[in-house]
């Protein structure tokens, strides 16, 4: 008899049983093929996955960093530096 499932798919329409599992289908196909046959293709997307966190940290500090207009400094006047304080903007 047939049974009802909870599942999930990624952009390509692929079934998958979780949605951890759909999400690493979704990166693997961004990735395209990493390694030799693109053996290692879900194994970057899974560490992508894990050090999210990170790798979102990462990309709002370049964000921030995109938003500034960088300044030329005058060789007469090179102790003049605006230095961004990361940290703080992380706490908020």
């Amino acid at each position: 008899m047939a049974k009802s499932i909870q599942a999930y798919l990624d952009n390509r329409g692929h079934l998958h049983t979780s949605p951890t599992s759909a999400v690493i289908g979704d990166i693997t196909h961004a990735l395209g093929r990493v390694g030799e046959e693109g053996g290692l293709t879900e194994g970057v997307a899974r560490l992508i996955l894990e050090k999210r966190e990170e790798i979102e940290l990462a990309f709002a500090e370049l964000d921030a960093l995109d938003e500034k207009e960088p300044i030329a400094l005058d060789p007469r006047h090179s102790d003049v530096v605006e230095v961004l304080d990361l940290e703080k903007k992380r706490r908020g």
